[in-house]
């Protein structure tokens, strides 16, 4: 089976445990305002200006993004990474875009990546058929699920879609012996304020399967010169500030409940 690609990283160490290489699945159903990788949204491949300074002046270089790529194909390149899986404890995680809009090609590649003996983790939005859903929770390792906000109405104006399928399928989620690591992007004015947080935190008390940890990601700045490269203009609603000065009262308030909390993935 075949599917488009648009980025894969060695080395990554916040990805999972462990040393890992990161496999980026290309298209996305959310249209996060704070995205640090619009260029990942779209299922197609497509095009990107990479800025090159020569002398003082500035030259646009087109790049393609995104590459169709057969399981096999990626499977070559995950393994040579084996060395370090095995050394670190780590393995392949998959990620996006949103890696379950390709399930059918990311479960694939998860059963080959268990036939070698690999760890896997998919990083995902929850947003997904629970069909599809529960089909990639009973494959994989690990899975690193992204809350953006509790809140529907909340949701829907800052992603797009609603939250109520990705809730409804973290209720839903119950296989024996699966990591569950929840990831919240911590985005000021969105989702960083105490009512927020503490619906949060009376929400995954209501889950069956058990919450490893819950990782807090500081709020950034860092992609959004990607929007410039694509033709697009970065949302008007991004706060100024490179990280949110929540996070510590996050960590806090998470940890006082009985979760394990980290910054950072």
């Amino acid at each position: 089976m075949k599917g488009i690609v648009f980025d894969i990283r060695r080395y990554a160490v916040h990805d999972g445990p462990g040393i890992r290489t990161t496999v980026f699945l290309k298209g996305c159903p959310l249209r996060c305002f704070w995205c640090h990788n619009p260029e990942s949204q779209t299922s197609a491949i497509g095009t990107i200006n990479k800025r090159r300074t020569l002398d003082g002046s500035v030259e646009w270089l087109a790049s393609t993004v995104g590459k169709e790529m057969t399981a096999d194909e990626v499977m070559r390149e995950i393994i040579r990474d084996r060395l370090y899986f095995e050394e670190s404890k780590g393995g392949v995680t998959f990620s996006g875009g949103e890696p379950l809009m390709q399930h059918g090609f990311l479960l694939e590649m998860l059963q080959q990546c268990h036939e070698e003996g690999i760890n896997t983790a998919v990083d995902t939005s929850g947003f997904a058929t629970s069909e599809v859903f529960s089909k990639v929770a009973a494959t994989t390792d690990l899975l690193l699920f992204d809350i953006k906000s509790i809140d529907d109405q909340c949701h829907y104006e800052t992603t797009g879609q609603s939250n109520h399928v990705i809730l409804k399928n973290l209720v839903s989620l119950d296989v024996p012996g699966l990591r569950l690591i929840i990831r919240i992007p911590l985005i000021p004015g969105v989702n960083d304020g105490l009512k927020s947080l503490t619906e949060t935190i009376n929400f995954l008390k209501t889950i069956r399967q058990p919450v490893e940890r819950v990782d807090f990601l500081p709020f950034h700045r860092l992609g959004q010169h990607k929007y410039e490269a694509l033709g697009l203009q970065p949302s008007p609603k991004l706060p100024n500030q490179q990280a949110t000065t929540n996070t510590r009262e996050a960590l806090s308030l998470f940890s006082a409940a009985g979760f394990r909390v980290k910054e950072g993935g």
